[in-house]
């Protein structure tokens, strides 16, 4: 069984990526057979390099510790009666925005 599995990825103000998503599913060996990377989406706006606020009368809002959310998809292909492990991993991983159950003939690699 394959899964289509998108994550939420964090950036620096810089624009490069601020962690790795996919390392905090941690399901029992031998539970994934492959795993194959499909994207990573940045977040809006990640080129903005002036001041939003300039000019509103607010202090400098550039704010050193901000972290932009974006995604990051993969596809899981998943041992036989392994499924209810994995999809239990992915919900306690915390960073899983979605995942939905892929038929093989409708993935393209």
């Amino acid at each position: 069984m394959k899964y289509k599995v998108t994550f939420r990825k964090r950036f620096t103000p810089d624009g490069q990526p601020a962690d790795d998503p996919k390392s905090l599913v941690s399901p029992e060996d031998g539970v994934i057979q492959d795993e194959e990377f499909v994207e990573i989406l940045e977040p809006a706006g990640m080129g903005v390099t002036g001041d939003l606020n300039e000019g509103s009368g607010s202090e400098d809002s550039n704010d050193a510790g901000f972290l932009g959310l974006g995604t990051e998809t993969w596809v899981y292909d998943i041992a036989e009666g392994r499924e209810k492990e994995f999809t239990d991993a992915l919900v306690e991983s915390g960073v899983v925005l979605d995942f939905e159950e892929v038929p093989d003939e409708s993935l393209i690699t």
